[in-house]
Parts: structure tokens; sequence; C-alpha cells
């Protein structure tokens, strides 16, 4: 994968990029996707190999698909866009992260324009979902920069909730042609 926006490279990712997630885990940017990321320098070689795997199959319906998110002029990862798929919803969503010291700056909701508009014309499918928890209204904000629609609020338990919360729902749907 190679997309770019006026700031931003997504990207395949690559080995190197270990030490960058890493360091985002270690400032808790990683904890709403994978919980606890006290130990994830023991396995996030093996995140980044597995995401390379599932690249190459390119079925959005398995895990997931991850990628990541460059400065464009400085190079440096400042996180990651994506797909997991819910199996509780039989959706395809979309997952995505900042690093902390790269937040405010309005990289998430360009990342995920840009790759929310490859997605949909690029697959056979017609919308993506994004769940977000009602009190990260940072998150939320986000995703309707990106162009998501709010489709719904209500309780659910996410993945490394303890118990259910409040949560918001998005969809953006494929643009029909009116030619």
């Amino acid at each position: 994968m190679h997309l770019e926006t006026d700031r931003l490279l997504i990207r395949s990712l690559q080995p190197p990029d270990e030490k960058a997630f890493v360091e985002m885990a270690s400032d808790g940017s990683l904890t709403e996707i994978f919980g606890d990321c006290s130990e994830c320098h023991k396995w996030m070689g093996n995140f980044i190999k597995e995401a390379m795997r599932l690249e190459l199959e390119n079925d959005p319906n398995k895990e997931y698909l991850a990628y990541a998110v460059e400065d464009k002029s400085t190079h440096t990862v400042i996180g990651s866009v994506g797909t997991s798929y819910y199996e509780d919803f039989r959706q395809i969503g979309v997952t995505y992260f900042i690093g902390a010291k790269f937040r405010g700056c309005g990289y998430a909701a360009e990342a995920l324009r840009a790759f929310a508009g490859y997605f949909l014309t690029n697959y056979p499918i017609g919308r993506l979902m994004a769940a977000a928890n009602a009190m990260n209204k940072a998150s939320c904000k986000t995703l309707e920069r990106a162009g998501f629609q709010l489709v719904n609020v209500r309780p659910y338990r996410d993945m490394y909730d303890t118990q259910e919360e409040l949560f918001h729902f998005y969809e953006i749907r494929q643009k029909l042609s009116t030619v």
C-alpha cells in the first residue's frame, strides 16, 4: 500500500516500524486497540510480521489490515490506520491511532479520510464502520472530520473493556456515481 496526502504517507508496515510502535504503546496510544501494552515490546515484531502477511492475503474479512502513517516531511512513523473485522457486527471497521506527541494536528482525520476513500474504491464493500467510546470526544470528532456519520449510540463492550460503556457508532459509505 502506498497512499499520499498533503502531509502524510500511508504505507505498508515494515519490520523497522516496530520501534516507533513500541514507543507509541508506551505513551498509551495503543491501549484501545491492544489493551495493556506494558509487554508489547515482546510481541510487537510478531504483530508487524503478521500484519505484513495479512496484507499479502489482502482479505479485509480476516482479522485486520494495518498500515503505517508517516509524516512525509520528517519520515517519522506517527501512527497507524487500517481495518478490523468486527465479528459481532459482521462488518469491516476502521482502526487507527496517532502517537500522543503527534495528536491535535489533524493527522488522524487526514489519514482516515484518505484510507477510507482508497478502501471503498478498491474493495467490493459499500461501507466501513467505526466505534468510539462516547467519553473519547477527540476520537468521535476525528471520525466526523474524516467524513464518518454517526448512526447509533448505545452501550457496548469492546474487546478490552471490562464492562459495557456508551459508544458512538459511525459509518462511511461509498459514494455512488451519478453519471
